[in-house]
């Protein structure tokens, strides 16, 4: 039995078959860790939609802010921004079905000696302290109040965390380091601005795996999320979004060994 870690597939629907052939994938025996953004901007996210969630219990799938954003969207609090491909979905004759089972997915992961979160972890956080706190933006989603959380979601403040928040600014702080957070300071402040590579940054910031005394460094770390940044395997940190969805390739780690298996992706396929 193998596990492999996937990065963002963003309706890729193609390559992400052509790359579990490559791994020869066997459902019954292997499983797949997908670290989130599932949907959107690709041409397949509801054919995506539908085979993960028809894996079941073999596959472990985290929330992104991709896929945040279709539940937004979904729910009338935002309309759809130039560039989504969510349309098939939201009139999907399953797109109930497949938006409640979305909004059941993780925040956060772990198992193998692993963890796994879609953006990144602040420096201050802990690994079980993550996991603690991914528990309460998943107990909102999952709840019969979820719509108030998704109607107040978005924002960047507060940019940074305090033990002492509390309702929506509590869970929005969550929510957008593990799905948007990029760089920081080193006492833990974000910044959402900065999508390109990891150079140029605003004076004090740095990549959130490179803030010195990360509490977390001592798990290895898979995430996505920044495209930009490409392939990156230091700072114990596995980053996995490899830009398929521009054309690039679809990553795939494999946690026993570390083996890496990429397969290109053409333009949005």
């Amino acid at each position: 039995m193998a596990t492999y870690a996937i990065g963002d597939v963003q309706g890729c629907y193609s390559a992400l078959r052509r790359l579990l052939d490559q791994l020869r994938f066997d459902p019954a025996r292997d499983r797949l860790w997908l670290v989130g953004d599932l949907v959107n901007r690709g041409p397949q996210s509801l054919a995506v939609l539908r085979f993960v969630k028809s894996l079941g219990a073999r596959a472990v799938t985290l929330l992104g802010n991709h896929d945040l954003h279709l539940l937004v969207v979904a729910a009338g609090h935002v309309k759809p921004h130039r560039g989504d491909t969510l349309a098939a979905i939201l009139r999907a004759p399953d797109r109930d079905e497949l938006l409640d089972w979305l909004r059941h997915r993780k925040m956060m992961h772990a198992g193998a000696g692993y963890a796994m979160v879609h953006a990144g972890l602040l420096p201050q956080w802990s690994v079980p302290k993550a996991l603690k706190l991914a528990r309460e933006v998943e107990t909102a989603l999952r709840g019969d109040a979820y719509n108030n959380f998704l109607r107040h979601m978005y924002g960047n403040q507060p940019d940074r965390w305090r033990d002492d928040l509390k309702g929506i600014a509590r869970l929005r702080v969550i929510t957008n380091v593990m799905t948007r957070l990029r760089i920081c300071t080193v006492d833990g402040k974000m910044e959402f601005a900065h999508k390109g590579k990891p150079v140029n940054l605003p004076r004090g910031y740095m990549p959130w795996y490179n803030v010195p005394r990360r509490r977390s460094r001592g798990t290895p770390v898979i995430c996505g999320h920044w495209a930009a940044l490409g392939l990156y395997t230091g700072s114990n940190v596995f980053a996995l979004d490899t830009g398929c969805v521009w054309g690039r390739t679809l990553s795939a780690l494999r946690l026993s060994d570390q083996l890496l298996v990429q397969c290109g992706c053409g333009a949005r396929t």
